[in-house]
């Protein structure tokens, strides 16, 4: 696979299933290089044995949803201004209506149980600011006064000033009359000509103030949407969360989880029978505690929420994590040992594996015995599977453009290190006897993994003729609690002995892996253990520090993430912040080094790279630094597609430099 080949890589989103499990409908994306930006569309296969078909023909049609009785789909696609909005379309396809008009796009949305209205998440601007005033530049808005600890996040911006609240609007009929454009006429003085309507119902806001609002899920009686208020912090973070249900005939609202049960929310889902059940985790008596969460499954009951599944071996916490409800029981997503698999969990917690074996999960639906999964695999960035009782069908070949580009499959192995401790991971080597120089990749989190799927970052250096290694170290998600939290304010310890250790594994298992000849490279946290093991270990022919958390001393105060992320896993004294801080041993760096960072990166901020390279150039190190501008934290996996081939030419340019291939 070459950098071009990105456009290969097909995503599955989360499925949509039919009320009587007769069809499914999902929503791909790519990145297409020419329009520079991630396209995709809505599609729908008949159950169980039809051929998926496109159903629109947007330019990223998002995020479907079946109306309760499969008449209709609900979906995101951009308005005029490429904001997202909420579009209604018959669920045998035609054209699809606007159902919402938000300023600054719609976040999230759900359909009411009677199917005859939608609720939804918008970000509600200040006065003044992002567009509300026709004609008001950005930068000749009032200023911020910002009093709270929190002002901005990551693919965002200041977050204070358009906090996203609760609506909800009565879904348009597919079959409703289009609107047209009024035509130029003569009007009486001081009639304002009529504007094109776009949508044909107003919306009415259920929530107000300064807090923002996350998910909306109705209750099974459809009186109430239930969502988590977001409020900034004065003084000191707090991430325990609080679940409200708010009225949608407005009359107010009521606490359903209280901020004492110390619990953080990340997702919910209503039963048939109106049970609350949550994706969550506990965060300690001081309300910041995240590290290896365990997040688990958990149940709202009479006398409080009830935990599920075991907090010490089951992990519900990957990215794009949710819950589907199937009668009594719950469907959800495991991530462990490089798999994310689909798991079922009754109210007693008995827990059965519904879907595994080399895949990641990504998201579930299911009606009936019918079970459909978005999965990705190592030979496929996205495919759909039906699931019926024992009997397992892939529906999409979404996967056949990618391996025609020429994939390599790792090979899964485990080291032993140095002090016993078992290190997971993976290499992926070209064709033919070698010998191959060697890229250690690691990556960030740091609780996040390395897994199964289709990678682009190591297929792309295979074909450039490197062997590439990679491994979940301790401090990873994936592998038990215990595993996750080994690492807090340990940072740069066990984590760099388990990288070393397996490289060195890894070289001494394949003799076509040439270990006099290797380069080290990371993302985000694995920018901060790049950065550290070039500091300590001086192997490496080169080294590509990227987005990385650098300097925890800077970190709070510029980091959207800095009110607690380096205090819990670095701790707050002069002492272990030095003690853990790449910036503190930049001076021992002997490697060229490659610094990559992005301008709108507000998880490691720019001042981390800037700082690290300046400090690389004073000591004399051979280094070099790479800027994309209109990037944030997510440019690898999210960003322009053709900022993300350049990064692609900028790294293997690089390496041809530091760590030629013969």
């Amino acid at each position: 696979m070459r950098a071009e080949d990105i456009t290969t890589l097909i995503a599955v989103s989360r499925p949509t299933i039919a009320p009587d499990a007769s069809f499914a409908v999902f929503a791909t994306s790519r990145p297409d290089i020419e329009a520079n930006r991630a396209v995709g569309q809505l599609w729908r296969v008949e159950l169980p044995d039809g051929s998926p078909r496109r159903l629109t023909r947007g330019t990223a049609d998002a995020a479907p949803r079946l109306s309760p009785d499969g008449t209709r789909i609900a979906f995101l696609r951009g308005d005029a201004k490429g904001k997202p909005q909420v579009h209604v379309v018959a669920a045998a396809g035609g054209e699809p209506v606007q159902a919402t008009d938000a300023p600054l796009g719609v976040e999230d949305f759900a359909w009411s149980p009677e199917g005859g209205r939608l609720a939804y998440l918008a970000r509600v601007p200040e006065k003044g600011r992002y567009g509300s005033v026709e004609g008001l530049d950005a930068s000749a808005e009032a200023p911020r006064h910002i009093t709270g600890i929190r002002w901005h996040a990551n693919g965002l911006g200041y977050v204070s000033d358009r906090p996203a609240h609760v609506f909800i609007v009565d879904a348009p009929s597919p079959e409703s009359e289009p609107f047209y454009e009024p035509a130029p006429a003569v009007r009486a003085e001081g009639e304002d000509a009529p504007k094109k309507k776009l949508v044909h119902a107003a919306a009415e806001q259920l929530t107000d103030g300064t807090a923002s609002h996350g998910g909306v899920v109705f209750t099974a009686d459809g009186a109430e949407v239930l969502t988590v208020p977001d409020e900034i912090e004065p003084d000191r973070r707090d991430l325990r969360s609080r679940l409200i249900a708010v009225s949608v005939d407005g009359s107010g609202q009521r606490e359903v989880l209280a901020r004492e049960a110390g619990l953080t929310v990340f997702g919910a889902e209503v039963a048939g029978d109106g049970a609350i059940a949550l994706l969550a985790h506990e965060v300690g008596d001081d309300g910041v505690d995240f590290i290896a969460p365990g997040v688990g499954l958990w149940l709202l009951e009479a006398d409080g929420p009830r935990r599920l599944t075991d907090a010490e071996s089951i992990d519900l916490g990957e990215v794009g994590s949710h819950i589907t409800a199937v009668g009594d029981d719950f469907l959800v997503q495991d991530r462990t040992r490089g798999r994310v698999r689909l798991v079922r969990v009754a109210r007693d917690g008995a827990l059965t594996e519904v879907l595994g074996g080399d895949l990641e999960v990504a998201g579930h639906a299911a009606a009936g015995e019918r079970v459909v999964a978005s999965v990705a695999r190592p030979d496929s960035y996205g495919e759909l599977v039906l699931l019926e009782g024992p009997d397992q069908k892939t529906l999409t070949a979404f996967g056949a453009a990618a391996a025609a580009s020429g994939i390599a499959l790792p090979r899964e192995l485990t080291v032993t290190g140095r002090d016993g401790y078992p290190v997971h991971g993976w290499v992926a080597a070209p064709d033919g006897e070698g010998p191959f120089p060697v890229i250690l990749q690691i990556h960030g989190g740091p609780y996040a993994a390395y897994g199964v799927h289709l990678f682009d970052e190591t297929q792309v250096l295979v074909d450039a003729g490197y062997a590439v290694v990679y491994c979940n170290p301790r401090g990873s998600a994936g592998y038990g609690r215990a595993h996750g939290r080994s690492i807090r304010q340990a940072m740069g310890t066990v984590d760099f002995a388990d990288v070393i250790d397996f490289l060195e594994g890894a070289v001494a298992d394949d003799a076509r892996l040439d270990g006099a000849r290797v380069g080290v490279m990371g993302g985000s946290y694995g920018g901060y253990l790049t950065a550290w093991v070039i500091a300590h270990d001086h192997r490496f022919a080169g080294a590509i520090v990227e987005r990385g958390f650098l300097d925890p001393a800077t970190f709070q105060g510029t980091s959207d993430i800095g009110t607690f992320f380096g205090d819990e896993y670095v701790g707050v004294s002069a002492e272990d912040i030095a003690r853990q801080s790449p910036m503190a041993v930049a001076d021992q760096v002997k490697t060229p080094t490659l610094v990559l960072h992005s301008e709108l990166d507000f998880r490691c901020p720019l001042e981390q790279a800037t700082r690290y390279f300046s400090a690389l150039k004073r000591n004399g190190v051979e280094a070099e630094m790479l800027i994309f501008p209109g990037e944030n934290h997510e440019l690898t996996r999210s960003g322009q597609p053709r900022h993300r081939v350049e990064r692609f030419a900028a790294v293997l340019d690089w390496w041809s430099r530091t760590l030629p291939v013969d």
